[in-house]
């Protein structure tokens, strides 16, 4: 699906009392989902047990660096 369609589907699903803040949130969220679908199809993503392990080993040194 393209971008130009994607927010004319989201656009049709908010309610007509929507916020631009709301539509702003809802842009965002888009954006991401479509962010990280491009970095799982481009393989610059890391699975959940390396982010399990980055995150033990923070908290075990006493938080974040």
């Amino acid at each position: 699906m393209n971008t130009k369609q994607a927010v004319l589907d989201l656009l049709k699903k908010l309610p007509d009392d929507c916020t631009l803040d709301d539509l702003q949130y809802h842009l965002y969220v888009l954006q991401a989902v479509e962010r990280g679908r491009g970095e799982i199809a481009t393989g610059k993503n890391i699975s959940h047990e390396e982010v399990k392990r980055e995150l033990r080993a923070k908290w075990q040194s006493g938080g974040a660096q």
